[in-house]
């Protein structure tokens, strides 16, 4: 797996630096989460792999698939399949979106939160919570909600090293430690 992310990681950083400069970050972000998808296609995948195919066929294959989505910058959005297409990369297109998306992130100064919940949470919930959370750790948040019925109730949040632990076992586990000593 690595060794994707060290194949996909140039590639990702030549479409930030271009998608910066031309001032649409996040309709780069959208078109790569597109291809993110197609690449991801099993079908898609198989022809990709196909030795039988030339490269400006499977590149050709993957613009055709994107249908009207190629409006961002279409010149430089054909070149980038292309490329991708010409050095035999188009299968690393998944870890090309995850990486623009971290560098996008850390451009908007927000970071990657996993809340760990013992229940469902409505979008209500989720937003209130979001917004505590953000005041709490002073930036902006992208949560992924992740059920943990071993909680048994509150949140586990963990925002890169930080870890938030609202949750009853969490308590529970430190009313024992105090307990002990």
């Amino acid at each position: 797996m690595a060794e994707l992310v060290t194949i996909a990681r140039p590639y990702a950083e030549a479409v930030f630096r271009l998608a910066k400069e031309q001032g649409k970050l996040g309709q780069w972000s959208d078109l790569l989460g597109q291809l993110s998808a197609i690449a991801g296609n099993a079908e898609v995948a198989a022809c990709l792999g196909n030795p039988n195919l030339t490269t400006a066929k499977k590149a050709d294959l993957v613009v055709s698939l994107l249908g009207g989505a190629v409006k961002c910058n279409e010149g430089d959005v054909v070149n980038f399949i292309h490329a991708l297409a010409d050095n035999e990369r188009l299968g690393v297109l998944p870890e090309v979106a995850a990486f623009f998306e971290s560098l996008k992130d850390t451009e908007e100064g927000v970071k990657e939160a996993v809340v760990y919940s013992a229940f469902p949470l409505d979008d209500a919930q989720r937003q209130k919570l979001l917004t505590e959370l953000e005041a709490h750790f002073t930036t902006r948040l992208s949560a992924e909600i992740k059920l943990d019925p071993e909680l048994i109730g509150g949140v586990r949040v963990v925002v890169g090293d930080q870890v938030l632990d609202a949750s009853v076992r969490g308590k529970l586990a430190a009313m024992a430690t105090a307990l002990r000593t």
